[in-house]
């Protein structure tokens, strides 16, 4: 019988910390949700799940955690996990998330939840009928810089929304692991670099609806390659478009970053943070001024994350089941259909 929402709150008051199994162990495990885990209060880490069992059991012994397990299945017997993150290869993401939900736990999930359209929907459904709660790791949207933007556009400060224009050129590295089999990854650069562009683009445009898409990809032949590069633009109803362009394989002096926001009196770009507005007929520098952070942007947006899991599992903060993922996902199936066909598509 599943517990009353009623309940399962005087339950976590009570205990006041939530007890947290992770599941992979690979790099975003490593470089991020563990050290910031280490950072955030009211989570506690009882848990580790990966099918490199030695692997595991290392990292395990070198943080403290207590239990260590190779499969899924065998973590979710525990009666001391009150929510899981799921940091596993993209084609793991809904399977997995599926299991934790028949569980009766909560999830933070690694973008994306699934690889089409129909498996998020599966997932949106089924935390609906196990009255749990499953959130989206789409990290940039909890970054500083992104918030403060967000505040600017809010406000109406930099007048109607034009658009918004991003990439990133990152050097060719091995070609090796589950992200360069389209199978398990569901796409290439565009996937891994492109998926939390355009989510953030949504996000910060409120979720324009999208009505036209054409792209270009280099892609070699095969049904497990997967794209090195890829262009995209995207036309929204209202007037706002997106542009992507995103390579893994860049020939050049520097690896780049970038995510500017166009409008009718002013603009934006990140990392820094640049504001310009028109002040009396003038473009101005608004940016916002601060201490120099303390941690690097990715960290923060992670620890700041997953203090908003925290926060949604332990009922202190709204949940809002991330219905919006199932707009980002058939805008990205849109997306590889028009490179694929080598014609603009029509939502």
């Amino acid at each position: 019988m599943a517990e009353s929402p009623a309940s399962v709150k005087e339950t976590k008051t009570a205990r006041e910390t939530v007890r947290l199994g992770l599941v992979g162990a690979g790099a975003i495990s490593q470089l991020a949700h563990l050290p910031a885990l280490a950072k955030v209060k009211g989570a506690e880490l009882v848990a580790l799940c990966d099918n490199d069992g030695p692997k595991a059991s290392a990292i395990a012994e070198r943080m403290k955690i207590p239990d260590v397990f190779t499969d899924i299945e065998d973590l979710l017997e525990l009666d001391e996990v009150d929510a899981v993150i799921i940091a596993t290869p993209n084609h793991l993401h809904e399977p997995h998330v599926l299991r934790a939900l028949k569980s009766k736990v909560d999830v933070l999930c690694e973008r994306p939840l699934s690889l089409t359209s129909r498996g998020v929907e599966r997932i949106l459904a089924a935390a609906k009928t196990a009255g749990r709660k499953v959130v989206v790791g789409n990290n940039h949207r909890f970054r500083s810089d992104v918030q403060q933007l967000y505040r600017f556009l809010q406000g109406g400060e930099l007048g109607r929304l034009i658009g918004v224009r991003a990439g990133q050129y990152q050097f060719a590295g091995s070609r090796t692991g589950w992200r360069f089999r389209r199978p398990e990854a569901g796409g290439g650069a565009f996937f891994e670099h492109g998926y939390p562009l355009v989510d953030l683009a949504l996000w910060v445009a409120d979720f324009p609806e999208p009505v036209r898409v054409s792209a270009h990809m280099d892609r070699a032949r095969g049904t497990g390659a997967v794209e090195d590069s890829m262009i995209v633009h995207v036309e929204c109803a209202g007037g706002v478009s997106f542009s992507f362009d995103v390579s893994w394989s860049y020939v050049g002096q520097e690896e780049r970053w970038w995510f500017e926001v166009l409008s009718a009196r002013g603009s934006a770009r990140l990392a820094p943070l640049r504001v310009v507005k028109l002040l009396n007929g003038k473009p101005t520098d608004v940016s916002p001024s601060g201490a120099a952070a303390r941690e690097s942007v990715f960290l923060q947006s992670y620890r700041a994350e997953l203090a908003h899991f925290i926060a949604v599992v332990g009922e202190a903060t709204q949940y809002e089941p991330p219905d919006d993922q199932l707009v980002v996902i058939k805008l990205m199936e849109a997306i590889y259909k028009a490179a694929e066909e080598g014609k603009e598509i029509r939502l």
